[in-house]
């Protein structure tokens, strides 16, 4: 079962597979993916320098912790963040919902399509008389 953590790294020891601190876990196969995140010194490492890689700041967006990050470094007041975060669970909550019956609709097309499809029987031809080898006799 797959499960990785998110880490704070330096640069110059990255090859090492050193680390400075677990900041958050990623478990992609539970339904759905789950993203935590440590917040606190997740912010406090993105304040000091750190950048994400791809992957990470692709699984930040889709926690909310980005949009989150966002917001505190343009200084916007808690109020704000959380009325924020709010609407964008909302909105979270409703892609997923449009995407469970997106895939409920695919499925039963594939049943409808397998029940149309009703396997053709060949008819059974009898076997041709085998050619005697060699020269033909007369």
């Amino acid at each position: 079962m797959p499960m990785y953590h998110i880490v704070a790294a330096d640069s110059r020891s990255a090859r090492t597979g050193n680390f400075l601190e677990i900041v958050g876990r990623y478990e992609p196969l539970q339904k759905p993916a789950m993203i935590s995140t440590k917040e606190d010194r997740l912010f406090s490492w993105l304040r000091k320098g750190a950048l994400p890689t791809d992957t990470v700041r692709s699984l930040l967006r889709r926690s909310g912790a980005w949009m989150k990050w966002s917001m505190v470094k343009k200084g916007a007041d808690e109020g704000a963040i959380a009325t924020a975060m709010e609407k964008w669970q909302m909105m979270q909550a409703a892609k997923s919902q449009r995407e469970d019956e997106r895939r409920a609709k695919r499925r039963a097309v594939k049943r409808e399509a397998k029940k149309s499809v009703a396997p053709v029987a060949t008819p059974a031809t009898p076997a041709a008389p085998a050619a005697p080898a060699g020269p033909a006799a007369q």
